[in-house]
C-alpha cells in the first residue's frame, strides 16, 4: 500500500489512466488490486471504448463485430472478469459455398486423442467443397497440431502475411479457400489477410483450443463488469483531457489532477494526439448491421461464413439464438458483419439483404433494419513485421496500453493492460497482488 500522503485530496491519484476501454479498465483493476489509487478519465459518456452496445427497442446491439474465444487466457486471469458470462456459438462454424451450407468445426484440441476426434468429425462432413475424408482429416490434424503448439514456437516461425502462409500449411487449396481463409478473415477482421502470419497462427490456435463466443448481454458487458468491480469513484466519464504530463493531467471539468504516473489507454490515434511521435497504425474498417425478422432464418446458434465472397457479408449469425438476452422475448436478432470498405450507404442494406437471402436460403424482404454501425478504424492492422510485445513503458511515469500494443483482439487489449499495470507497479516499488511468473505474448 502506498503512503497516505498520496491520498490526501480528490485531485490527487497515484496513477491517472486516460481511457476507459477494456485495456484501461484492465490496467486499473490490476493496479487497484495492489493498493494503488487510480483515476480513470473517459471522454465518452460511458465506459468500453469500441466495446459498445446500444439498446434499441429492447434489443442489445453491438457496435463492433469482433469475436471472442473461450480459450483467451486473460478472460480467466483478469481480476474482476471471473463473473463474466460468455454465450457460445455451436462448435465449429457453418460455411456457405457453391450454393450450399455445411458444417465444419473443432472441439477443444489439446491432445492427439481430441485431434483425432476433430478429424473424424470433419470426415463426416459432406465432400464438397472441403474434399473427401482424407482432406478433412488433414485439416483436423493440422488444427490439433496448432492447438498443441506452445506460443513461443509459433512466434519463432518465419513471418509473412497470413495469406502467404496459408499455402505452406500443407492443406489442399479447396480446404484453404472454403474454410481457413474465410475463418481467418472473420477472426482477424482482415478480408485481404495482410495480417502477420504469427498473429494469424495465434488466432487459429485460439479457435482450435476453444469455442467462438460473445459476452452475454452485449460486448459492453465486459468493460461494464470491470468498471463495476473498481472502487467507487475510480472511473469518471464525460471528462475532456486538455494537457498531460507524467505527474499532472489537466481537464476541462476538474482542473489539474496530480499523479505519480500516467497511462494512456486510448485508441492509437487519440494516444498519438496526446503524445506526439507515437506511431499510428493503419486500420481495418468494420460495418455491423442488425436486422429483426418475423421468424428466425435458422435455429442453430452458429457462426455462418461466406466462402465465395459473393456479397458484402463476411459472417452472420442469428444472435438471438446465440444469446437470447440480446433480443426481447419472442423476437429475432440477426447480426451481420461487413469487412473493409462497405457499399455506399444508399445501397448497403439492399446489398446485405440480398446476400443474407442467399446465405440463409430464405427471403429477407420483410426483415427490419434496426441499426448500422460503421467504424473505419475498428481494428488496428498488424502487417508483418509485427511486434507482439510493443513497449508499454515509454519511460518511468509514462505508459501506454491498448490493442495496438499487442494483438488487435480483446485478449490483446486485456493483456496490454496487465503489462502496463505491472510496469507501473515495478516503477512504484509495489508488489502485484496478481503476480504472473511469466507473461507470454498475447494469444
Amino acid at each position: 500500500m502506498l503512503s497516505a500522503a498520496h491520498h490526501s485530496t480528490a485531485h490527487q491519484a497515484d496513477v491517472v489512466i486516460i481511457g476507459a476501454g477494456i485495456a484501461g479498465l484492465s490496467a486499473a483493476r490490476h493496479l487497484t488490486s495492489s493498493g494503488v489509487r487510480v483515476r480513470v478519465l473517459e471522454a465518452a459518456p460511458r465506459v468500453g471504448g469500441r466495446m459498445a452496445t446500444d439498446s434499441v427497442d429492447g434489443f442489445r446491439l453491438d457496435r463492433g463485430g469482433q469475436l471472442l474465444t473461450t480459450s483467451y487466457p486473460e478472460l480467466l486471469r483478469t481480476p474482476g472478469l471471473d463473473g463474466a458470462r460468455l454465450r457460445k456459438f455451436s462448435p465449429g462454424v457453418l460455411v456457405h459455398s457453391d450454393g450450399r451450407t455445411y458444417r465444419t468445426g473443432a472441439v477443444a484440441v489439446g491432445s492427439a486423442r481430441s485431434a483425432l476426434t476433430v478429424a473424424r468429425a470433419l470426415a463426416s462432413a459432406p465432400r464438397p467443397p472441403l474434399g473427401g475424408a482424407v482432406d478433412q482429416a488433414r485439416l483436423g490434424a493440422a488444427l490439433g497440431r496448432l492447438a498443441g503448439t506452445p506460443t513461443h514456437r509459433l512466434l519463432a516461425r518465419p513471418e509473412r502475411t497470413a495469406l502467404e502462409a496459408l499455402s505452406a500449411r500443407g492443406l489442399p487449396a479447396r480446404t484453404v479457400n472454403a474454410f481457413v481463409r474465410p475463418l481467418l478473415s472473420a477472426l482477424l477482421c482482415d478480408p485481404d489477410l495482410g495480417t502477420s502470419s504469427r498473429c494469424a497462427d495465434l488466432a487459429l490456435r485460439a479457435f482450435a483450443r476453444g469455442r467462438l463466443s460473445v459476452p452475454a448481454g452485449g460486448a459492453a458487458s465486459l468493460p461494464e463488469l470491470l468498471a463495476w468491480t473498481l472502487p467507487p469513484g475510480t472511473v469518471q466519464t464525460d471528462v475532456c483531457v486538455t494537457d498531460t504530463s507524467i505527474n499532472r493531467v489537466t481537464t476541462k471539468e476538474h482542473g489539474e489532477i496530480a499523479c505519480r504516473a500516467l497511462v494512456l489507454a486510448t485508441g492509437a490515434r487519440a494516444a498519438a494526439e496526446l503524445l506526439p511521435g507515437l506511431r499510428v497504425p493503419d486500420f481495418h474498417a468494420v460495418t455491423v448491421l442488425h436486422h429483426t425478422a418475423p421468424a428466425p432464418p435458422m435455429t442453430d446458434p452458429a457462426l455462418l461464413l461466406d466462402a465465395d465472397g459473393s456479397g458484402p457479408v463476411a459472417h452472420t449469425a442469428v444472435m438471438s439464438a446465440v444469446d437470447p438476452s440480446r433480443a426481447p422475448e419472442g423476437r429475432v436478432l440477426i447480426s451481420s458483419t461487413v469487412l473493409g470498405t462497405p457499399p455506399p450507404a444508399a445501397e448497403l442494406d439492399r446489398a446485405v439483404r440480398a446476400h443474407l437471402a442467399r446465405l440463409y436460403g430464405t427471403p429477407t424482404d420483410d426483415w427490419e433494419l434496426l441499426a448500422v454501425h460503421h467504424d473505419p478504424e475498428a481494428v488496428p492492422a498488424m502487417p508483418p513485421p509485427h511486434d507482439l510485445r510493443r513497449p508499454v513503458r515509454l519511460l518511468s511515469g509514462l505508459y501506454v496500453c491498448g490493442d495496438h500494443r499487442d494483438t488487435n483482439t480483446v485478449q490483446g487489449a486485456l493483456f496490454s493492460g496487465r503489462r502496463a499495470a505491472h510496469a507501473v507497479l515495478r516503477d512504484l516499488g509495489v508488489q502485484p497482488a496478481y503476480e504472473t511468473p511469466h507473461l507470454p505474448a498475447a494469444a
